[in-house]
C-alpha cells in the first residue's frame, strides 16, 4: 500500500462535451464517486481549463464544435502526456475511437454507455495516472504493491513474484477465493511492466452469455449476425501492446477454450464474420476461484490450455490466512471511505480490532471493505466502537468460538464450507422449482451461466 497519500495528484476529472445535459449527468455521477469535476463545452475551452487546473483524467466526446475530441486528444498527448484521455463515441464512430487509441487515448466508451462501465474505466485511468506520478516520487519497492495492502509473509512473497514476472511477457494464472484481490494483483503486474502505458483490458468470462463471448473476445464485422450494424474490435484487439486480464477463466465454455488456445499459440485471430487475420501482441493474465487442475481431471477444462496459462501461478490467500494484515486494511478502508463519504472517522478501537481478527471472513477482503464502508457511514462518534458493530457479525464470531471447543472433530473451515454449501443447494433447488426446471431461466435468476449452473447441479448431485 502506498503511504505517501499527500503526493498523489488530486482526483479531478475534466468532462468535455458540447451537450449541456451530458455534462450535467456525468458531473453528477462522478461527484457521487468522490471526484472533483470540471466541465468544458469544446476542446478549446478544455485546453484553457487544463492551464489552470491539475487534472487527473479527461473524458471527452468526439464530435464538438471549434476543436473536436480528436483534436483535443492530439493536443493533450503533446502538451499533457501524463493525463489519460477517455473517448465517448457513438456506435457509428467506433473505428475513429480505435484510431484514437492508437494515437494515445486511454480507452473509449460507446453511447449509450453503461454508468458502471464508465466508472470502472475512469477508475483505471485515475490509477494509471497515480502510478505514473509515483514512479517519480516513490521508491521501486513501493511500486510493486500498487493498491495491494499487506505486510504478512504470504503477501510479501506475492510482491516478490510480481516484481520478478512484471517485466516479462510470461502468461500468469492467479488463483484464490472470491474477494481476495486477484484483480488487484493483475493490475499490479500490468502497472509495473513495460506495457504500463498501454491498455489494460479486462473481461469477466462468467458474466457474458456463451453465445456472446466469442464476439467480446475477438470482435465482429458488420453483418456477422443480427444486430451487428457496424464492425467492432474485441478485447484482444483493444489490448494490443498491453495486457488482457481474463477473469473467471474457469467458466470459459469448452469450445471457446480451443479458440483461446490458438490465439495464445499463434498470436492471431479473425473477427466473427471476418476473413482478415489480425495479429496481436498481448500479455495474458488469467484468474479463477476454481480448482482448474480438478476441472482438467474431470474433463471440464482443456489440459493444454491450463498449462499454457499456468506458466507462472500466483495464489492469493484468503483473509483468514493473513489476519495480521487486518489492521492495515482497516486503516486503508477507513481513509478511503472518509474521503468518499465526507466523514472524519479516526479508526477502530482495540476491542473492535480484536473482534475483526476473530472473524473468519468467508467473503474475504470484499466483505471487510463492505463492512468498513457501513461502519464509517453509521458510526455515531469519531471512532468505531463495539456499539457500531452489526449484530450478525458478533453472532458469527460467537458461534465460531462455541464450535471451536476442544475435541471438535471438524475444523471451522469445514463447518463454514458445509453451511455455505447447504444454503447454496437449497437456493438452487428452490429456484429450479420456481422455474419449472428451465435451466436458462434458473441460471439467470441465480446470476450464473448455464455451464456454471450445470457444474453446481453436478456438485450437489441434483441432476
Amino acid at each position: 500500500m502506498v503511504s505517501q497519500v499527500s503526493k498523489i495528484p488530486p482526483k479531478k476529472i475534466l468532462i468535455v462535451d458540447d451537450e449541456v445535459n451530458m455534462r450535467l449527468v456525468l458531473k453528477t455521477m462522478l461527484k457521487k464517486e468522490g471526484y472533483d469535476v470540471e466541465t468544458a463545452a469544446d476542446g478549446l475551452e478544455a485546453l484553457a481549463l487544463l492551464k489552470r487546473h491539475d487534472v487527473t483524467a479527461c473524458v471527452t466526446d468526439l464530435r464538438m464544435p471549434k476543436l473536436d475530441g480528436m483534436g483535443l486528444l492530439n493536443r493533450m498527448v503533446e502538451e499533457y502526456p501524463s493525463i489519460p484521455v477517455i473517448i465517448i463515441t457513438a456506435h457509428g464512430t467506433v473505428a475513429t475511437a480505435v484510431d484514437a487509441l492508437k494515437k494515445g487515448a486511454f480507452d473509449y466508451i460507446t453511447k449509450p454507455f453503461d454508468q458502471e462501465e464508465l466508472k470502472n474505466v475512469i477508475g483505471k485511468a485515475v490509477k494509471t495516472r497515480v502510478l505514473s506520478e509515483e514512479e517519480v516520487q516513490l521508491e521501486a519497492v513501493d511500486l510493486d504493491r500498487s493498491e495491494i495492502v499487506g505486510t504478512s509473509p504470504t503477501m510479501t512473497k506475492i510482491f516478490d513474484v510480481i516484481r520478478k514476472v512484471a517485466p516479462t511477457t510470461t502468461s500468469i494464472l492467479i488463483t484464490g477465493e472470491t474477494g481476495t484481490g486477484k484483480e488487484l494483483v493483475a493490475n499490479a503486474i500490468h502497472a509495473n511492466s513495460p506495457r504500463k502505458h498501454n491498455p489494460f483490458i479486462k473481461i469477466n468470462c462468467s458474466a457474458i452469455a456463451e453465445n456472446l463471448i466469442e464476439s467480446e473476445l475477438f470482435g465482429y464485422e458488420k453483418g456477422a449476425f443480427t444486430g451487428a450494424v457496424s464492425s467492432k474490435p474485441g478485447r484482444f484487439e483493444l489490448a494490443h501492446k498491453g495486457t488482457l486480464f481474463l477473469d473467471e477463466i474457469g467458466d470459459l465454455p469448452r469450445e471457446m477454450q480451443v479458440k483461446l488456445l490458438r490465439v495464445i499459440q499463434d498470436r492471431e485471430f479473425e473477427r466473427v464474420g471476418g476473413l482478415q487475420t489480425i495479429k496481436v501482441d498481448v500479455r495474458l493474465v488469467a484468474a479463477t476461484n476454481r480448482n482448474l487442475q480438478q476441472d482438467v481431471r474431470e474433463g471440464l477444462f482443456r489440459e493444454d490450455l491450463f498449462y499454457r496459462l499456468n506458466v507462472m501461478p500466483i495464489h492469493v490467500p484468503p483473509l483468514r490466512e493473513r489476519k495480521e494484515d487486518i489492521p492495515a486494511l482497516v486503516r486503508y478502508f477507513v481513509d478511503q471511505f472518509n474521503r468518499k463519504l465526507d466523514r472524519q472517522i479516526t479508526g477502530a478501537d482495540a476491542e473492535v480490532m480484536e473482534l475483526l481478527r476473530d472473524h473468519d471472513w468467508p467473503g474475504n477482503i470484499r466483505e471487510l471493505e463492505n463492512l468498513i464502508e457501513r461502519l464509517v457511514l453509521m458510526a455515531k462518534g469519531g471512532e468505531i466502537v463495539m456499539g457500531d458493530i452489526p449484530a450478525e457479525l458478533i453472532e458469527a464470531v460467537e458461534e465460531k468460538a462455541q464450535t471451536a471447543a476442544p475435541g471438535e472433530k471438524k475444523s471451522i473451515k469445514e463447518l463454514i464450507r458445509e453451511k455455505t454449501g447447504d444454503i447454496e443447494k437449497q437456493m438452487i433447488v428452490r429456484v429450479l422449482e420456481e422455474c419449472e426446471g428451465n435451466i436458462s431461466k434458473a441460471a439467470r435468476q441465480l446470476g450464473l451461466s448455464r455451464r456454471g449452473l450445470h457444474l453446481k447441479l453436478a456438485k450437489y448431485n441434483l441432476r
